[in-house]
C-alpha cells in the first residue's frame, strides 16, 4: 500500500474544517451525531482523507456509545494502533496506516458478544460508505 504524504496546506484544502479537526489534529465529533451511527448500509468504509479500505459492514455493530462501532477492521494492516494518553487516561488511538489519519479509539475486553470483544469506535467523519452494490 503507497503512503499518502501531503502537506498540511494540502490537507486543509482537501478537508471540510471538521473533517480536518478529527482526521488530522485528532479530534472527536459529538455522540449521536455522526452520519453512520445508526446505518445498517452494507458496504466498505475508506478513510474520507485518502480512499483506503478500513472497515466493512459485516463487522459493524451496536455498541450505543454514539459513534459506528466495528469488532475488526477489514484488513489488520489497514490501521495503526498508537497508545494514547490525552485526557488523563489511557487508550488506543486507531489511525489509516495509509496516510496516518485519526479515526478515533479501540477498546478491548468490554464484553460484546462479537467474535474479537473489540470495539473499534470511528467517527463518522472520519470515513466514507460506499454501499455494496
Amino acid at each position: 500500500m503507497d503512503k499518502v504524504v501531503k502537506s498540511d496546506a494540502e490537507w486543509r484544502a482537501q478537508l471540510s474544517p471538521e473533517e480536518y479537526h478529527v482526521l488530522r489534529e485528532a479530534g472527536t465529533e459529538r455522540p449521536f451525531t455522526g452520519e453512520y451511527v445508526d446505518t445498517k448500509t452494507e458496504g466498505v468504509y475508506s478513510c474520507r482523507a485518502c480512499g483506503a479500505e478500513l472497515f466493512r459492514s459485516d463487522t459493524k455493530f451496536e455498541s450505543h456509545c454514539g459513534w459506528p462501532s466495528f469488532f475488526e477492521p477489514s484488513k489488520s494492516e489497514a490501521v495503526t494502533l498508537i497508545e494514547d494518553h490525552t485526557h488523563g487516561m489511557v487508550r488506543t488511538e486507531v489511525r489509516c496506516a495509509r496516510c496516518d489519519s485519526h479515526l478515533g479509539h479501540v477498546f478491548h475486553g468490554e464484553g460484546y458478544a462479537t467474535p474479537t470483544d473489540d470495539r473499534y469506535c470511528i467517527n463518522s467523519v472520519s470515513v466514507r460508505l460506499e454501499p455494496a452494490p
